[in-house]
């Protein structure tokens, strides 16, 4: 049986997540990115609505609601800033790592940090290493008990924020018996001496998001800070970066939908030639068609964040929800922009920040070739 309807309470969580996101963020978040600034309070408030606690269990203070209702408040987020929401996407996947392959312990430890506002990080890019993550080359020895870690990582979101107290370092951690590398996670406490934190990266977006430079210099934690068995880094990290993709789709779509409610207003509101831009067909089938392509990104993200919360195996369908709805955004912003014509190239309208944040999801959770790899061996080829 299909049902394409949505539970009360995931329809309430979607509302209140819309309310606060025209209510607290669009008024403010302009500003946060012309200043680069994380706003701290914010990500209190999006702490006590419950919204943080969407994947942690109830065992550990969470609601447990599932990845499809976290997605909701997910594109609701990435409608009015997409900045605010790569943030809560962070939160969304250390959760998931720690919940699927953390001990009694450090779900005990970690989980709450989390669920009361904290914004782990996760330590996998290195300059040398994007999207073929088998070549990581921070190392990790274990000397007497601990962990010594050695090397430098590169574009990690949250990493330099006061909310961020630990984070999941890959690491090579040894050679396989076939002569490859061992790459294990390691959960990292950010105050760990030997941990150098970098500048935050300037981009020509998110402004608003923190991205850092990490250095490993001798850095020392115990033996136990192993995260899951020795040697499974990278299937550890496939797992979360399936959820990942599906929040990318999900942002994307936000996104899309954002430049769409903006371009549909200009429309009615621009007038040339004596009446409203929108009432040109030309205007009329370029809308029509953003709104076609979101709708089918909506459906995609979706599914496959249902067979998720299903136990289903979601590989394939996040890798098609990841590459269908960044291209898709790409295209229906880009769209928007020339319904704005030349004000959408200026900075005072809102469309500037979504066409200066879009290409990134072509590129981040995977590049759209690497998609199309995944896709390709799913059928067999």
């Amino acid at each position: 049986m299909l049902d394409f309807q949505l539970t009360e309470e995931q329809l309430m969580i979607q509302e209140t997540a819309r309310k606060f996101a025209r209510e607290e963020v669009a008024p403010r978040c302009e500003l946060w990115n012309e200043q680069d600034y994380f706003p701290y309070d914010l990500n209190t408030k999006i702490a006590e609505l419950g919204f943080s606690g969407i994947l942690i269990p109830e065992e550990y203070g969470g609601s447990e609601q599932g990845v499809l209702t976290e997605q909701l408040v997910t594109e609701e987020l990435a409608r009015v800033d997409d900045g605010v929401a790569q943030a809560f996407h962070m939160q969304g996947l250390m959760v998931d790592m720690i919940n699927q392959f953390g001990n009694e312990q450090q779900k005990k430890e970690l989980l709450p940090t989390i669920l009361n506002g904290g914004n782990p990080a996760f330590a996998l890019t290195e300059p040398n290493a994007g999207s073929d993550a088998s070549a990581i080359q921070t190392r990790a020895e274990l000397k007497n008990g601990e962990w010594v870690i050695d090397g430098n990582k590169m574009f990690i979101t949250n990493a330099g924020l006061d909310t961020c107290t630990w984070m999941v370092v890959m690491c090579v951690t040894g050679s396989r018996p076939d002569g490859g590398k061992e790459i294990s996670s390691i959960v990292v406490p950010k105050n760990t001496p030997g941990l150098t934190v970098g500048r935050n990266i300037r981009k020509i977006g998110w402004h608003n998001l923190d991205n850092r430079e990490l250095i490993f210099e001798n850095c020392r934690v115990p033996e136990e800070n192993l995260l899951g068995k020795r040697g499974r880094g990278i299937a550890q990290a496939l797992h979360t970066l399936d959820l990942g993709r599906i929040d990318f789709g999900a942002m994307a779509v936000g996104m899309a939908q954002g430049a769409f409610d903006l371009a549909l207003e200009h429309a009615k509101q621009r007038v040339q030639f004596g009446k409203p831009i929108g009432k040109f067909q030309a205007i009329q089938f370029k809308l029509a068609d953003m709104r076609t392509e979101i709708e089918l990104g909506r459906l995609m993200y979706y599914k496959a964040a249902w067979m998720r919360d299903q136990g289903k195996p979601n590989t394939l369908e996040a890798a098609m929800t990841k590459l269908y709805t960044s291209e898709m955004a790409v295209r229906v912003i880009n769209e928007a922009m020339q319904i704005f014509g030349g004000y959408g190239f200026t900075i005072e309208y809102p469309i500037s920040k979504f066409y200066r944040n879009i290409p990134i999801y072509t590129v981040g959770e995977g590049t759209s070739e690497i998609q199309r790899i995944v896709i390709a061996r799913a059928l067999g080829l």
